[in-house]
């Protein structure tokens, strides 16, 4: 595939080398053929040199860009059929040539009509441009036919030819009726054309305007002055310098207009990646309608949406469409858009322009068939990440029941028995000691002393598993006791307004519990501060400390168990913790419902 590519490339170089070797070599032949007194000025046969250079490298280009290589080979064809006057000087003594020059000299015209029929999509689209074309290609045939037939020395400018070999009869006045005609036929069709391009541009819709770009005024010049010019040649008189230079400045524009238009085409195809761009997380419908109306600049785009459930399609708005815009004519087409396996996605009504670039219209459908999925993936995600975050949230609140339950367990339970236990065993220890038993009295006191201390553990642990002064007066209580066992000095400032939710008040006691912790392992701190309050819909927790500050969840240093608990309950955690400037930890938790009441 490369090679039969770069064959391609080669040959289509060649071609435009060529027929550049043979424009150039009429141009200075002639020029230098022609004698002194009679040479036009050098301006204007430099400016008559540049217009097939110009539609040669236009050639180049649209073999590239253009939707068909009908366009080069019209321009190509431009190229060797740009014939010079001067060149008959050249050829005039070559009987059997010069008449068969003579005979194709004007057929660069009927190119150049065919190449602007032809724009932008690459052939003739429609009856009327068939049938101009059809015009022009009879009108030359019998041109050529009556100069080859025809044509005696005296009809070419110069003056310089030999007799005309295929001469079958001396007939001047039917000669001059058929080459005046011909001319003016043709500058009568380049109005038409032009005219017709003129109107279509002004009446026609923002997108249509957006294809036609400038080809309408390079057009409508040339269209111009060659008709001045058919007129001035009819009547016998000599042709304005300026008139010829605009017609030859507005012909060489021609083909420049022709590429810049199908390069502006290709470029609208690369506005839908901005719309991709905007879509690309599953933009609702009322944003992509507009998102879309601006890429095509076409207002009058309407998106309809396929209803599974209803069986139809409807706009962002659930208007149904009606049967105008589902079978549309005139100005506007249907683009449906589906999904790989065949099912209905939407319907996109937009300007019957735009169906001429048929890659647009798919980068489009891509678009939208993208954002669906796209918006499909992302309310899939969002549901997962919501399963998860409940799940969490479930783990939380049946963890924070366990530890409760575990908590009073221990109260009612163990730490009760224990309880029992000592009483017991402090009135054995008073009995024996009033009986004078004081070995057995030492014993038991001893005893006593290691029943306290486990239950003082006992009583520890179950405050760490479940504090109960959280469930029975709820932070306001809960927080102080707890700063007041931290090792660091702390000043604490909580909002007693009401009971939280509960598994609120736990998350946030434990949060702070670990915060406290990190300040007493970490910070090198003498001072902190802890405030909790409520703020909105949100509880809000700052610990701040003035220690050696550099902590970072990214290093760990105690507060990814901080994170996970927080993150648990759809919070958020900040961390400021510039080096030698202490730290402060702020946490948001989501309350999610109603305070209770005290």
């Amino acid at each position: 595939m490369a090679s039969g590519r770069r064959g391609r490339i080669a040959r289509r170089t060649a071609i435009i080398v060529a027929v550049i070797a043979l424009s150039l070599w009429m141009e200075i032949a002639g020029f230098m053929a022609t004698p002194a007194g009679e040479r036009p000025e050098v301006s204007y046969t430099t400016l008559h040199t540049v217009v097939p250079l110009v539609f040669a490298a236009c050639a180049g280009v649209a073999w590239r860009t253009a939707p068909t290589p009908v366009p080069a080979r019209l321009m190509v064809t431009f190229v060797v059929l740009w014939i010079p006057q001067s060149i008959y000087w050249v050829i005039g003594g070559i009987d059997w040539l010069w008449p068969i020059v003579r005979g194709v000299d004007l057929g660069w015209a009927v190119v150049a009509g065919i190449l602007v029929m032809v724009y932008p999509k690459g052939y003739l689209s429609d009856r009327f441009d068939r049938w101009i074309a059809g015009i022009a290609l009879v009108a030359t045939v019998v041109n050529f036919l009556a100069v080859v037939l025809l044509a005696t020395p005296e009809n070419v400018s110069c003056g310089c030819v030999a007799p005309n070999p295929y001469q079958v009869a001396d007939a001047p006045t039917l000669f001059a009726l058929i080459d005046i005609g011909y001319r003016m036929v043709g500058g009568a069709l380049a109005l038409i054309i032009a005219a017709r391009l003129l109107v279509r541009w002004v009446r026609g819709s923002v997108p249509a305007r957006t294809v036609a770009f400038l080809m309408p005024l390079a057009l409508f010049a040339w269209a111009t002055t060659l008709a001045a010019q058919a007129v001035t040649y009819a009547v016998q008189s000599t042709a304005d310098t300026v008139l010829a230079t605009v017609s030859l400045i507005a012909m060489a524009s021609i083909p420049v207009c022709f590429d810049a238009g199908v390069a502006h085409t290709r470029n609208m195809r690369a506005r839908v990646a901005d719309l991709m761009r905007i879509t690309r997380e599953g933009a609702d419908r009322g944003l992509w309608a507009e998102s879309l109306a601006r890429t095509l600049r076409d207002a009058s785009v309407r998106v309809y949406w396929w209803d599974e459930e209803k069986g139809r399609y409807a706009d962002a708005a659930g208007t149904p469409i009606d049967a105008a815009d589902a079978d549309p004519r005139g100005s506007h087409s249907i683009l449906p858009v589906a999904s790989p396996l065949g099912a209905p996605i939407a319907l996109i009504r937009h300007d019957r322009v735009l169906t001429d670039n048929s890659r647009l219209l798919d980068g489009v459908s891509s678009a939208l068939r993208l954002s669906v999925d796209n918006g499909r993936l992302r309310s899939e995600i969002e549901r997962t990440l919501e399963q998860v975050r409940q799940s969490r949230q479930r783990i939380v609140e049946a963890g924070v029941e366990a530890r409760r339950r575990i908590e009073r367990d221990l109260h009612d339970g163990a730490q009760q028995h224990l309880v029992s236990l000592g009483m017991r065993l402090r009135l054995a220890a008073n009995e024996a000691r009033d009986t004078d038993e004081l070995e057995l009295a030492t014993e038991l006191e001893g005893t006593i002393q290691m029943l306290n201390m486990a239950l003082r553990e006992l009583r520890e642990l179950a405050h760490g598993i479940h504090p109960s002064l959280l469930s029975s007066g709820g932070l306001a209580l809960a927080v102080p006791e707890l700063a007041g066992r931290c090792p660091v000095p702390v000043e604490v400032s909580v909002q007693a307004e009401g009971r939280l939710p509960e598994l609120i008040e736990s998350t946030a006691y434990f949060v702070l519990s670990e915060a406290l912790a990190n300040v007493a392992k970490h910070s090198g701190a003498s001072r902190a501060w802890v405030r909790a309050y409520v703020e909105g819909d949100d509880l809000e927790l700052v610990v701040r400390d003035n220690g050696v500050g550099g902590a970072s969840l990214d290093k760990g240093t105690g507060m990814l168990g901080v994170s996970d608990r927080v993150d648990a309950v759809g919070g958020t955690l900040d961390v400021d913790s510039p080096e030698g400037a202490g730290t402060t930890l702020t946490v948001r938790i989501p309350l999610g419902q109603p305070l209770d009441g005290d």
